[in-house]
């Protein structure tokens, strides 16, 4: 979510989401502010260091900061992050292509919330994580149940009168997941659905594989 309509919408304003099809449907980015059912399938998982890529006003950051766990935000809202450290957890302005800290030695990457989507290209954004994490570490996703058919969108927020920038989405089904780790080098390990959630863990060969 890009731009000053994203932090708006995080302060409550009623932001849509637009796509260059003609739909439009209710942004309500408040919803990420408070912990959602089916995050614990997530927060379980990260025992070792934890970065939250698009971690928005940074729930599950700062969840993973009270247990104790090393965790880091990174978003390329500032208002995002600002919540965030308001919040008590740890976060940076970075886009997940640019320099990141830690690069290699991440225990978990996590790309909650269709997160999977940044940038509109799946094949990418994974052959990126699988460079921030250590070998053995692992990439939890959030993706779309297994009958959703996977597209790349463009879309943009809207308030009224006034439209942000067009930018790239990637929705991503579960059953996209092998062939989308082949070709980045990762391994489906797992997958399941909790509170209509559907997750997946994929991870870096021990030795770059």
């Amino acid at each position: 979510m890009i731009g000053p309509l994203y932090a708006d919408s995080l302060e409550g304003a009623e932001v849509e989401l637009e796509y260059a099809d003609g739909r439009r449907g209710p942004l309500d980015a408040t919803r990420w502010l408070e912990p959602i059912d089916g995050d614990e399938a997530m927060l379980s998982r990260c025992g070792g260091s934890t970065l939250d890529v698009g971690s928005g006003p940074g729930r599950l950051t700062v969840a993973l900061t009270r247990r104790g766990v090393a965790a880091l935000g990174i978003d390329i809202t500032p208002h995002a992050v600002r919540l965030t450290r308001r919040a008590g957890g740890l976060a940076l302005c970075r886009d997940v292509f640019g320099q990141v800290p830690g690069s290699g030695r991440w225990a978990t990457v996590l790309l909650a919330d269709g997160n999977i989507g940044i940038g509109g290209d799946p094949v990418a954004l994974l052959g990126r994580v699988r460079e921030l994490v250590r070998p053995g570490g692992e990439v939890i996703a959030e993706v779309a149940a297994p009958d959703t058919a996977g597209a790349v969108d463009r879309v943009r927020l809207r308030h009224g009168g006034v439209v942000g920038a067009w930018f790239p989405w990637a929705t991503v089904s579960v059953s996209e997941l092998p062939a989308l780790a082949a070709r980045t080098g990762l391994t489906l390990t797992h997958r399941w659905q909790e509170a209509g959630r559907w997750f997946a863990v994929l991870r870096q060969g021990m030795y770059g594989g």
